[in-house]
Formats: C-alpha cells, structure tokens, sequence
C-alpha cells in the first residue's frame, strides 16, 4: 500500500528545495510570462513602416504627393535623409540602412498623363532588399493599394497601384526564404551552443570541486576566463563551417565574397556569445540552472533578433530590448556581408556594439568571478 504520509513528505521537501533554487523558482514565472509578451505584444507579421529612400528625379508636386501618400499608407517610411542618385541609395541599403528605394524618373508628369489616358509604361520603380522577403512582399502589397494621382492636365484620378509602380528584388530576385533563412540561423545556433557550452563548462568545474585547485593555483581570472573560451572558437568555426557549406550545397545559399568581413563579424559574434556564457556562470550554480539561463537568452534572441520576423515590425520597446542581444546585430551582420556583399567598413555601427558587448561583458564576468573566488 501506498504510504500517503511519506509521498507527502517527500512533495514538501521538493517543493521547499525548488523554494531555494531562486534562479529555478524564477524562471518558472518568468519563461512563460516572457513567451507570452514576446509572441502577444513584440511580434508582428504585418509589416509596417519599412524604411525606404526616394529618389524624385523629378522633382514635380505630382511626385511630392505620390510619396506622401505612400508615407500615409504607413507600409513604408521614408528616411529624411536626401538621395539624389540610384547608385548612392543602393548603397545605403547594402550597408543596411534601407530596405527600398522608390526611383521617380524625370518624365514622371507625362507618364502620369499618358497613364490617366490608359496608356503607357508604370510611373516609378521600387527597388526592395530581397534579402528579407518578408519586407520585399511588403512593399508588393503596394501595388494592390488604389493610388489617387494628380495631373496639371488631368483631375484627380483612382489608378491601381499595379499600373504604376514597377517592383525589382535586389540580391534575391527569386524570393526564396531558404537564402534568408539560413545565414541567420547561423546566429541562432551560435548563441544556443557557445552561450550553454561555455557557462556549463565553468559551472561544471565547481560541481566536480576544481574550482578550489584552480584557486590555489596562480592562474588569474581573467586568464581561466580566455583559456576557458578559447577551444569554444574553434568550436564555433567549424559549426559556421558547416552551416555555411551545407546551406551552399543544398539550398544554394550564396557564399559571402567578402571572406575577410565575413569572419571578422563571426569571431566577434562568438566571442560576444561566449562573454555571455561567462557572465552566466558567474550567477548559476549548477548546470541546469546555465541552462535555463541560456533558454532564457535563447528565446529573446530568435524571436526578437529579426531572424524569424522583421526587426521593423516590432514596437519601439521591443526593439530596445532587441537591441541589447549580440544575435540583434549578428543576424543584421551576417546578411549584410552574405547576402548583399557588404563590406566591414559598411556596418561600423553593428560592429562597434558587439566590440562593446565584449568588453564590458568579460569585465563584468572577471568581477563576479573575481568576487565569487573570494
């Protein structure tokens, strides 16, 4: 027969251990709250304000009105800054700073009143950054929004969108996800397994009691810190490796042509990651509580990063939060030099946050440690 007083006693004696593991108790409350905030609140398919550059060669009111009016349909925003050439506003979206371009030409008027007559060619062109289809059918939804044009010769007029806009996909012309995808998973998997590699390793060296040898030895926590690390590099290397060259072979992913810039931000990237690592183990006491951290970290930065759904899409404070997580500006990164052949001296501003990142993490991290060995 079943003893219920024992069963008893051992459901309160779990119950006051997991009372004790704060960090356990909290993630408890905190990993559903957080997954209900992130898919509820800061994640949005339904794209908006997707940041454009308009190029009026123009330079007519009927162009002025048109961009207004696009502005108004609050699918794109367009950035204040002036671009006069294509050339120059391709260059911003290479670098990141756009995602489409709206090229008026010169003869915008007479193309306008041709079109009102029912014939001629489409007004303007959109270029978009097929890179992230998502925003590339973004800004093709534009071409199903009726658009009310104003001629010097003609009154105001309804015309289909599709009948004046022409919309070009740059750097994935055919759209395919699989491109999109897997550059930034390269991020997702780099976060999960260097984050969990590094702290379990340290966590790992107190449960088993090497943490005191290593105490009386004259090694010092900065140094424990980057001997820890460093086969986790080499690690994260060749997992890029082979996501890299599996994603070449089988979804035809292209390889990046700017190699030196493609491992600069990579080694950046790991070493951001591991830096996490190492602050987690400062605070977690045993393996699965660094696991549980790092699921913590985990979900944030696939949902938050913009590697499932676009950055731009989010509200404003879901992206300050996004901001903070190293995966932010790697998946940023990373589809910038892949995909759009962008190099290192084009992306300063990402670069400089990860760069960052590292350092004030590893201090943190050589501080706690240094406390926790006192």
């Amino acid at each position: 027969m079943l003893d219920l007083g024992r069963i008893y006693a051992i459901f309160r004696k779990e119950l006051w251990q997991l009372s004790r593991d704060r960090i356990t108790f909290a993630m408890i409350v905190m990993i559903p709250l957080v997954q209900l905030v992130l898919f509820g609140y800061a994640i949005n398919t339904d794209v908006r304000h997707v940041p454009a550059a308009i190029v009026d060669q123009s330079g007519s009111s009927a162009a002025r009105l048109l961009a207004a009016d696009l502005q108004a349909s609050q699918t794109v925003r367009f950035v204040e800054q002036e671009f006069h050439d294509v050339a120059t506003a391709t260059k911003a979206m290479t670098a990141g700073e756009i995602n489409a371009i709206l090229v008026i030409p010169v003869d915008f008027e007479r193309r306008l009143d041709d079109r009102l007559r029912g014939i001629g060619r489409p007004l303007a062109q959109w270029i978009t950054d097929g890179s992230d289809p998502m925003l590339g059918n973004a800004i093709n939804s534009l071409k199903q929004m009726p658009l009310t044009l104003r001629s010097p010769s003609h009154k105001d007029s309804s015309l289909p969108a599709s009948a004046v806009f022409e919309v070009v996909n740059y750097y994935n012309p055919e759209r395919r996800s699989a491109v999109n995808i897997v550059p930034g998973l390269i991020a997702v998997i780099l976060t999960m397994t260097m984050i969990l590699f590094t702290s379990a390793a340290i966590v790992r060296e107190r449960e088993q009691g090497n943490m005191e040898f290593l105490i009386n030895t004259p090694i010092r926590p900065l140094e424990l810190m980057i001997g820890k690390i460093l086969p986790y590099i080499a690690i994260g290397i060749i997992q890029v490796s082979i996501l890299l060259g599996l994603g070449h072979a089988l979804f035809a992913v292209p390889l990046p042509e700017q190699w030196l810039s493609f491992w600069l931000v990579t080694l950046l990237f790991i070493l951001a990651s591991l830096t996490l690592g190492l602050l987690i183990s400062t605070k977690a006491q045993t393996q699965l509580q660094a696991m549980q951290l790092t699921v913590f970290i985990l979900l944030p930065s696939i949902l938050l990063s913009g590697f499932m759904f676009p950055y731009v899409a989010m509200p404003l404070p879901a992206q300050h939060i996004a901001e903070l997580l190293p995966a932010t500006h790697y998946v940023r990164l990373v589809r910038a030099v892949v995909l759009r052949d962008a190099n290192w001296s084009e992306l300063l501003g990402d670069i400089s946050v990860l760069v960052g990142f590292i350092v004030v993490g590893m201090t943190l991290a050589t501080m706690q440690f240094r406390k926790r060995l006192d």
